[in-house]
């Protein structure tokens, strides 16, 4: 017995545990509920979608597909890989396929997903381990599509209601990790899936640190109590000593997001047009870049990033203007005694964005604009401002696929709850060019779309497109095998092996 003991402790003691940081309490563990960042970063450790990108995120692969392919341009083929089993033991098979499908299209669910299955017309199991999705037409991100994390059948055909069912904080995927703790605002613990179907996790588990304060995060990450974390620039750039550089890699890159100041286009004070050039000319924004990024980060011209084939390069970010400023909004009947007010909102999970907020103030005060600040916790911040629209202006960000999908963003039909049009854009002709693109599949074609969409967008100003920061990573030298790739580091990360030699 004590030989048995004693065994249990030393396995105990050389278990590795990949230490990290989260922002906020996951609101749910669902791949097609998760909404906000810390439910979407831990969920992906959790469920599998039927294909994924590669590392270079330029080609499509397959994940719970073992093999996929088109008959004709409206019926796309998934062979599965057989043997997958979810986190309870239960093989995977085409019924969870066609049951998360008609789970995302049902009206009893809230999810901005949903959007892109539309054109599906059905999907239809072949055998236990092949689908075939027939489309009412083409459509370009057909697969991209099916990217989306699946939902077991068994354990959740008899759920009422999938918004409030315990399923969201007790998942049961088929990743390569399974959740072992989940204790609000404190710790969210992992544990390696022994019956992962591309083989077991090297880290035994993950260990997510529920911090919300930012400079927290910071001093945890420079103690060594987090393994991998983000650093901002002027962090990178002034507080961190040799001794940590000797401690930790690190990576960095061009993000796939970008931030923004989105206005309320459903309010009467930015409906005109002018009012909105006018923000947007007061607005220094290599002046933002320069205080806050020390060279980490670039501007952002518009809604689609550099990387994509959808980048307009002939739009340029306005060059700021004060003197035009005041003159539109003096042509919108504003002035020094009738000065235009409004209020930003932001979140604290960022601890950059505050920072910009005040200098959003402090710029468009000198074009006579009288800007109030509001700073939230990010989940009062989204359930109470973001999600109900009720905000004159909010300092967002979004974190872009590859592949973009205006629709989700700049559609009119997505201005509703739960949907992404934040900001209330409609553009009849927008909608139509959008509608137009999504059964597009030349890529030329579509390219020079999404390009005039861009143009069309950043004239009208629903959002003023701030900055794209670099991406940041400090990761602990004892974390072994990590390859850096175009898509970052964790596309390898059930590869990663960590020194638990003290």
């Amino acid at each position: 017995m004590r030989f048995f003991i004693a065994l249990l402790i030393s396995l105990e003691l050389f278990a590795s545990t990949l230490h990290l940081a989260t922002s906020t309490n996951p609101s749910r563990l669902n791949p097609i509920l998760a909404t906000d960042s810390s439910s979407s970063e831990i969920a992906r450790f959790l469920f599998n979608g039927l294909v994924k990108y590669d590392k270079d995120n330029s080609t499509i692969i397959g994940d719970l597909a073992k093999k996929f392919y088109y008959e004709d341009d409206k019926t796309l083929i998934f062979e599965l890989n057989s043997g997958v089993l979810w986190h309870d033991g239960t093989p995977f098979t085409s019924k969870d396929v066609i049951f998360t499908y008609k789970t995302l299209i049902s009206s009893k669910i809230s999810s901005p997903y949903s959007a892109s299955f539309r054109f599906v017309k059905d999907v239809v199991a072949i055998d236990k381990y092949k689908v075939k999705v027939i489309y009412k037409k083409g459509y370009f991100k057909a697969l991209e599509t099916w990217m989306m994390g699946l939902l077991p059948e068994h354990i959740l055909k008899d759920e009422q209601n999938l918004m409030s069912s315990p399923f969201n904080t007790n998942p049961v995927g088929t990743g390569p990790y399974k959740l072992e703790l989940l204790e609000h605002s404190k710790n969210i613990i992992l544990a390696a899936n022994d019956n992962y179907f591309k083989g077991r996790p090297k880290i035994d588990k993950i260990s997510f640190h529920v911090i919300a304060d930012p400079m927290t995060r910071f001093l945890m990450l420079k103690s060594g109590a987090l393994d991998i974390g983000s650093v901002e620039p002027m962090q990178y750039e002034r507080q961190l000593t040799k001794d940590f550089f000797d401690r930790f890699n690190i990576y960095e890159k061009i993000s796939s997001s970008y931030t923004y100041l989105g206005l309320n286009l459903r309010l009467e004070k930015f409906k005109n047009p002018k009012i909105r050039e006018a923000l947007s000319l007061a607005i220094d924004r290599q002046e933002i870049v320069d205080i806050l990024f020390f060279n980490h980060a670039k501007v952002c011209t518009g809604p689609f990033l550099p990387s994509s084939s959808a980048y307009n390069e002939d739009v340029k970010a306005p060059i700021k203007d004060i003197n035009k400023a005041k003159k539109l909004l003096k042509e919108a009947g504003f002035n020094k005694e009738n000065p235009f007010v409004f209020e930003i909102v932001t979140s604290n999970s960022s601890p950059i964005r505050p920072y910009a907020a005040e200098i959003l103030q402090y710029q468009l005060k000198k074009a006579g604009v009288v800007v109030k600040l509001r700073v939230m916790e990010w989940q009062a911040f989204l359930n109470m401002v973001v999600f109900p629209h009720k905000f004159d202006a909010i300092l967002l960000g979004w974190g872009l696929s590859p592949t973009p999908d205006p629709y989700m963003f700049w559609h009119s039909d997505n201005d509703k709850k739960g949907g992404f049009n934040l900001v209330g854009y409609k553009n009849a002709k927008m909608d139509k060019m959008i509608e137009k693109s999504q059964s597009v599949i030349d890529r030329k074609k579509l390219s020079q779309m999404w390009r005039e969409m861009f143009k069309m967008i950043t004239d009208e100003n629903p959002y003023l497109f701030l900055y794209i920061p670099n991406s940041i990573t400090a990761v602990n030298k004892k974390i072994k095998n990590i390859q850096s790739a175009p898509s970052g580091i964790w596309h390898n990360y059930i590869m990663w092996e960590k020194d638990t030699i003290k």
